[in-house]
């Protein structure tokens, strides 16, 4: 009896569904691919962040850089991406985020051909500030194209999972990958391999990957222009000094114009209908904090690649690819921290997590200034990079709760991408002040001689970020906030970044 009431019905309702479900299927599947063309060039931009730190004793000697001119090797790159990183944001509301994304990765591939190049200092410099600018325009869609490509809910979860994993993998393999290509082939190669990348990349996203919708809006070209000038004239002070002296008219000029022009950023912030920087985001005291203690942590961190890579090849012989394998302490550590991370900000807040995190990274920068001509990796700077490790972990997560919390869903992505800001532009300024320091005790043919002021001066910069996490960020009232899954991966992603 309930065979024959019930057959009829179960037939007509499942045959809708059967019909259905290829062209479901499909969906799903053409969304699936489109996720992975997107994390691939996610891949592709963490890589960047340190697959050319491996190969910069090699550039330095084949175009004879000097020690703080090296460092424009990383922070052309940085300011540009930095700078513009608000206004790549901006252009992906008004313009789209698919096509804002593929004309940003466009111009970092065709940067990076260019930069593979390269046989003069300026060239290379040239070609790493055009890469910024690319990656600017291209990775703040990167995220919003895997949460919107994904058909439900649970797609959209294994999206974030996927871009987590790779923004927390990339930075190891960047540096695993920078020292085989420096190795056997040529540290050209360090920036060719983004070519190849980039290609399929391009050709394959329009097919796979749904373009969002855009918004009505103007573009404060006058904000980006001020902010990425300013910076860039600020960082040529510090770099211009250990050369021409801390008087010289160079250096003060710099350090003016850099000043009036970020006055005149803020300044045009508060003015603009469509700013770049609302400013009413940076007046809560605990978001402006965390933002200033993200920037002094992220300058601090610079300087830990920068210094060790040249020591591990100058000081103590290592080739490329041992170099690279030295760091996997320090990204493995990160990697694993911040994955208890979250639960540890849920039960004892972020202000605990960055005060502990912050005391960690001193030491680690007092440990890392002891080492010496007669120094070895396992005695003197295993523990020290681990402790790094650990310790940076443990303060990227409470700040990006801190940052995101309490902002309204409309204005998540304008945060998330200052965030950002403050990370690059903090880690290019923090770069330049330590390189300076450095190269002012630098002596000709010995490394090592300037590399303990300089990371005394890293020690110092997270001692400041120690006080600001005291005094500036007081605890909430009451439970704090539990991240979300968005701010996990952003978090994680900023901790891969940052390593």
């Amino acid at each position: 009896m309930s065979t024959t009431t019930h057959s009829p019905r179960s037939t007509a309702s499942t045959a809708p569904t059967s019909s259905t479900q290829p062209t479901r299927d499909r969906a799903a599947r053409r969304a699936s691919i489109g996720i992975g063309i997107v994390l691939v060039a996610q891949l592709m931009l963490v890589l960047d962040a340190t697959v050319v730190n491996v190969a910069l004793p090699h550039i330095a000697t084949d175009l004879g850089f000097t020690p703080a001119g090296l460092s424009w090797v990383l922070n052309a790159y940085t300011l540009a991406f930095g700078g513009l990183l608000l206004l790549g944001g901006r252009l992906g509301d008004v313009l789209g985020r698919l096509r804002t994304f593929e004309i940003g990765l466009a111009v970092f591939t065709v940067a990076s051909f260019l930069g593979g190049l390269a046989t003069t200092p300026g060239w290379l410099i040239a070609a790493r500030t055009l890469q910024g600018v690319g990656a600017a325009f291209a990775a703040p869609g990167v995220l919003a194209l895997v949460t919107t490509s994904a058909p439900d809910e649970a797609a959209r979860n294994r999206g974030l999972a996927l871009f987590t994993a790779v923004s927390s993998a990339g930075a190891s393999i960047g540096l695993l990958l920078g020292g085989v290509l420096t190795d056997f082939v040529s540290w050209h190669w360090t920036l060719f391999v983004n070519v190849p990348i980039g290609a399929v990349v391009l050709v394959l996203a329009r097919r796979f990957v749904t373009e969002t919708p855009r918004v009505r809006g103007r573009f404060d070209v006058v904000g980006a222009i001020t902010a990425t000038l300013g910076s860039v004239a600020v960082v040529n002070g510090f770099i211009s000094a250990p050369d021409h002296g801390w008087t010289s008219p160079l250096t003060l000029g710099s350090f003016a114009v850099g000043l009036a022009l970020l006055a005149l950023f803020v300044r045009t912030e508060g003015r603009v209908a469509n700013p770049l920087l609302p400013l009413g985001l940076v007046r809560a005291r605990s978001r402006a904090g965390a933002l200033v203690l993200m920037a002094l942590v992220v300058g601090a961190q610079f300087s830990t690649f920068f210094l060790v890579t040249q020591y591990l090849q100058l000081v103590l012989g290592f080739s490329p690819v041992a170099t690279g394998a030295a760091f996997l302490p320090l990204s493995l550590a990160i990697f694993a921290t911040s994955r208890v991370s979250a639960r540890l900000v849920a039960k004892v807040g972020p202000r605990a997590l960055m005060l502990v995190g912050t005391i960690g990274l001193t030491a680690s920068f007092v440990w890392l200034s002891g080492i010496s001509e007669s120094s070895t990796y396992a005695a003197h700077l295993l523990g020290a990079l681990v402790l790094n490790g650990v310790s940076a972990a443990l303060v990227f997560m409470p700040v990006t709760v801190v940052v995101l919390g309490g902002v309204d869903r409309a204005q998540a992505g304008t945060v998330s991408g200052l965030l950002q800001t403050a990370q690059q532009l903090g880690g290019a300024v923090g770069l330049a002040a330590i390189v300076s320091v450095y190269a002012s005790q630098a002596e000709p043919g010995r490394f090592v001689p300037g590399v303990e002021p300089a990371f005394l001066t890293s020690a110092t910069f997270t001692l400041v970020a120690l006080v600001v996490a005291a005094v500036v960020l007081r605890p909430r009232k009451g439970r704090e906030p539990e991240p979300s899954r968005e701010t996990v991966a952003v978090a994680t992603a900023d901790g891969a970044e940052a390593a």
